[in-house]
């Protein structure tokens, strides 16, 4: 016998965990064009709208860890993509801003967003759906983080 609170159909979890997986999924071919990964993608994204940042400054944009993303700004930087600089005054910060480069995928990338809203919205799912979507996410995402 099976409790009903641990029915996988029963979870508010399982979809979100399903749906953002399948998301980054449909992803992969564009951005294996960039040469770039989903987390990666996420940090170009963030220094495109803010062009420099603390590490630390990327890390509560994108709700990673910065044992996270430490790595991952590695591998962006041996790319080629953006660039790594201490503080003078306090070498533990570390900012980092986008290389020439990184600044020119910016205009590889701009379709992306469009490709997958063609993706994702058809008869019966418009836009207004996903945004509606995308808010309920946003409110969430600010509970939870109330919480922690």
């Amino acid at each position: 016998m099976t409790a009903e609170q641990l029915k996988l159909d029963n979870q508010v979890c399982f979809p979100l965990y399903a749906a953002s997986r399948l998301l980054t999924r449909a992803y992969q071919p564009y951005l294996e064009k960039l040469g770039i990964t989903y987390p990666q993608y996420l940090v170009l994204m963030v220094l495109w709208e803010y062009e420099e940042l603390t590490v630390t400054e990327i890390s509560n944009k994108l709700f990673l860890n910065t044992n996270t993303l430490t790595p991952l700004l590695k591998r962006l930087e041996k790319q080629g993509i953006l660039e790594r600089n201490r503080n003078a005054k306090d070498e533990r910060i570390v900012k980092i801003k986008l290389s020439e480069y990184g600044i020119n995928l910016r205009a590889e990338a701009e379709e992306i967003p469009l490709k997958l809203g063609d993706l994702l919205t058809d008869d019966e799912h418009s836009l207004d759906d996903l945004m509606k979507l995308k808010s309920s996410l946003h409110k969430l995402i600010e509970k939870l983080e109330k919480k922690k």
